[in-house]
């Protein structure tokens, strides 16, 4: 199996966890704080808008979370 699929099945897997789990899933917690500092730059930044934040803030701390 490639890598990149290795990667996806992960997040999957993750996600899953987190939606079936709710806030006792240990990834939930620092999903959430990424998503609110990402709204918070989105908000403070020109470029960015407060939803794109909040996906890439999220995105990265998941993301962390399963390839540290």
């Amino acid at each position: 199996m490639a890598k990149g699929s290795d990667l996806i099945e992960d997040l999957r897997e993750e996600i899953v966890g987190m939606a079936k789990q709710g806030v006792k899933h240990p990834s939930t917690a620092p999903v959430l704080t990424g998503a609110a500092v990402g709204a918070v730059a989105g908000a403070l930044l020109p470029v960015v808008s407060l939803p794109l934040g909040l996906i890439a803030g999220a995105a990265f701390m998941i993301y962390k979370r399963v390839h540290p």
